[in-house]
């Protein structure tokens, strides 16, 4: 146990000390133009690599920004942090669109200062959506669309296109969108309704167009923390993770000592904490609620009553909730958690409980049948018309005396007093039926 605390903390203090994003050195000179590619889903580790980049820009007195866009959108927090971080940013920044601006995508590029599009892009169909794919809720439906409003009011474009990228009841049939179909631009319509500011066939005719040829391009990077951040605060790995530690520590219950599942949980739920602290989500608060948590845990196996152990999973699982940034999401992703955990745990007890140490401790695996010799009761025949006393009154339960046997009996229905003699008429299993005899030796 000490070894496996010792590795827990030095894991810990590696997480730290990776959790400080590296940044590369800026020498460029003459004002260089950076080119960052957006070509993946829109999630929160996004955030930080371009809260980075965009720093880095404005200390080089960088010339632009070229966000090269190619995405079919992301999560919508995560997009409103990258909006506001693009109207924060001092550098001018120029949206290209080589091929695909939808959702989340669409409302970033909305954020540039200028928008070009390869001839073949296409930007829109921003419609919010929850985490199965089906529209949002009314709550959530009817802020997106004001979020894409702002997002056209900001760069000075015409409101009512954006809206018809998120509401399908903006009718605007010259361009495909009315009644159940969102509206998605190609190149050409985007350029006539001022949502793009030209159409070009490749990124070295931009630099052309907007006489960035004499810049020197700064292509940007993830660094080795931002790739995993990307990946550690995906919508779909996120869950997985938590599931993972779930039912790791449904196995490791189960089991004796600390061994793989234990260590496997314990990883999936610092990898989860680590990526969203490295995209800016998850504060060191959140990081020393959940080693609070994980302390708890660890004593309740030195300590009776269950109080450390219930605490340290409230710790855990609200440090969870805390990091995620969007407290709705993190709770369905818990709860999926959840349920896979116990699932877990009903294949364990199912198939596996025999050869699990505590297991056997908490659930009782034996099982009495008639072919081990294990009987419920034992029918006594052997009593039929034999003759005893009532020790007590029998209403219509009793007790006989039966050649020095005392024998739980029960009446045909008429109260029989103490001190009578009783004949046993019939037995069925434990339940043994009796009458009343005139005298000792009458058995009619």
């Amino acid at each position: 146990m000490r070894k496996m605390i010792g590795k827990f903390l030095l894991f810990l203090l590696f997480a730290s000390v990776l959790s400080v994003p590296f940044t590369s050195a800026v020498n460029a000179g003459g004002n260089p133009v950076y080119h960052v590619k957006l070509d993946e889903s829109v999630e929160r580790g996004l955030h930080a690599y371009l809260k980075r980049v965009f720093g880095e820009a404005e200390e080089a007195n960088a010339k632009a920004i070229i966000l090269e866009i190619n995405t079919l959108g992301g999560l919508i927090d995560a997009a409103g942090q990258i909006g506001k971080l693009m109207d924060e940013t001092e550098v001018e920044i120029i949206a290209y669109v080589n091929d695909r601006a939808i959702s989340a995508g669409a409302y970033i590029a909305l954020h540039a200062d200028e928008i070009y599009m390869s001839p073949n892009a296409k930007i829109g169909a921003a419609q919010a959506v929850d985490g199965a794919g089906n529209a949002a809720q009314e709550k959530s439906d009817s802020f997106w669309k004001a979020e894409m409003v702002s997002a056209a009011n900001s760069s000075n474009r015409d409101p009512k296109f954006a809206l018809a990228m998120a509401d399908d009841s903006v009718d605007l049939p010259k361009y495909r969108a009315g009644i159940g179909q969102l509206l998605t631009l190609t190149a050409k319509e985007a350029e006539e309704v001022d949502y793009s500011e030209g159409t070009v066939s490749s990124f070295k005719e931009l630099i052309d167009l907007k006489g960035l040829d004499k810049s020197e391009i700064i292509q940007t990077n993830l660094t080795f923390t931002e790739s995993l951040a990307r990946l550690f605060t995906h919508p779909i790995v996120v869950p997985i993770l938590l599931s993972i530690a779930g039912l790791g520590l449904v196995v490791e219950l189960y089991s004796p000592g600390f061994g793989v599942p234990g260590t496997m949980a314990i990883t999936s739920l610092l990898l989860f904490l680590f990526g969203h602290l490295v995209a800016g989500l998850a504060g060191y608060e959140t990081m020393i609620l959940f080693i609070i948590g994980v302390i708890l845990v660890i004593l309740e196996f030195f300590l009776a009553g269950g109080i450390a152990g219930a605490l340290g999973a409230i710790a855990i699982i609200a440090s969870i909730i805390l990091a995620g940034g969007n407290p709705v999401y993190m709770a369905y992703s818990v709860l999926i958690a959840i349920a896979v955990a116990m699932s877990g745990m009903v294949i364990l007890m199912k198939f596996f409980g025999k050869k699990l140490h505590l297991l056997n401790k908490m659930v009782l695996m034996d099982a009495t049948d008639t072919e081990s010799g294990y009987v419920s009761n034992v029918n006594r025949v052997e009593l039929l018309g034999k003759q005893g006393l009532a020790i007590t009154p029998l209403r219509p339960s009793g007790t006989i005396e039966l050649d020095g046997e005392r024998i739980d009996v029960v009446s045909q229905g008429s109260y029989i007093d103490r001190g009578k003699h009783v004949t046993i008429v019939r037995v069925e299993g434990s339940r043994i039926v009796v009458r009343e005899s005139k005298e000792k030796g009458d058995n009619e």
